[in-house]
């Protein structure tokens, strides 16, 4: 949902620029948008990756309930 709604919201926004004249806010040139790629995907992974890690630790309770493998009794 959260991409489509970004990608709805990118054409939209190249939409307005280009139909009212205004400079558009995404680089002209390859390099740049490929630049802007390489963040958008680093972003992504390393946003599910944390998000992995977190739910790893969390699952790693000890018997008695406390967080973390070295807390356990």
């Amino acid at each position: 949902m959260k991409a489509s709604l970004g990608v709805f919201v990118a054409f939209t926004t190249g939409f307005i620029c280009r139909a009212l004249g205004i400079p558009s806010p995404a680089p002209p040139v390859l390099t740049g948008a490929l630049l802007v790629l390489a963040m958008t995907v680093g972003y992504v992974s390393t946003d599910r990756l944390m998000a992995r890690r977190t739910a790893r630790w969390r699952n790693r309770a000890g018997p008695n309930g406390a967080e973390g493998p070295s807390d356990a009794t």
